[in-house]
């Protein structure tokens, strides 16, 4: 039982973003992380990532939908919403689902509280939107945040999520590393990163 236990304590929510979904390409609205479960080293690296990964997924999300993207030890969960909003969290794979769902909800609708459709541009500094860092903290602890969301319990029962790989919803003949060779926003270091973490982990596969 122990085990389960220390399982729960290590939930982690590495970041939160919401993207424009109005113009041709998606653009960052708001986004907060939080990288420091991970060794001081890694950290830059890990950061880029995730927005790099985050980025992948919502500029090939064009319906309305929700889903969860697996990739190794993460999880990315995705609501693209009619408001031309959408809403992305990354965590790691005991990260409870519903409690994922809830944060993006919370997320964006607080978000338009504060900053309307119009107001929508593709420079995040146009719309601050400070209250993210503190979502990212309070929900690292998926009982208290769940406890909180149960009113919204009915909102997760109904709606089908589809669960994916990263590599399925890449479209045809685009290669994840590919993309990454390619993206200006990974340092170097972080492409070098990535090329030494996937060998390490090809040889294994984690049950």
């Amino acid at each position: 039982h122990t085990h389960t236990h220390t399982h729960r304590l290590i939930m982690k929510v590495y970041a939160i973003g919401l993207y424009n979904m109005q113009g041709e390409v998606p653009s960052v609205l708001a986004m907060s992380k939080d990288v420091s479960s991970f060794n001081f080293f890694q950290r830059g690296s890990v950061d880029e990532f995730l927005s790099f990964f985050m980025k992948t997924v919502v500029e090939r999300t064009t319906e309305v939908s929700r889903q969860c993207i697996e990739e190794k030890q993460y999880r990315l969960y995705v609501h693209c919403r009619s408001d031309k909003l959408c809403g992305v969290v990354a965590t790691d794979e005991e990260y409870p689902q519903r409690v994922a769902f809830s944060l993006i909800h919370k997320a964006a609708d607080g978000f338009k509280d504060v900053h309307s459709p119009s107001s929508w541009t593709s420079s995040p500094s146009d719309t601050p939107y400070p209250e993210l860092a503190e979502m990212i903290k309070k929900y690292q602890n998926p009982a208290e945040a769940d406890a909180m969301m149960q009113a919204q319990q009915e909102l997760d029962e109904t709606k089908v999520i589809l669960h994916k790989a990263l590599d399925s919803v890449l479209k045809r003949q685009e290669k994840l590393d590919d993309l990454v060779d390619k993206a200006d926003e990974l340092s170097a270091t972080s492409k070098t990163f990535y090329k030494t973490a996937k060998k390490t982990n090809s040889c294994c596969v984690v049950t």
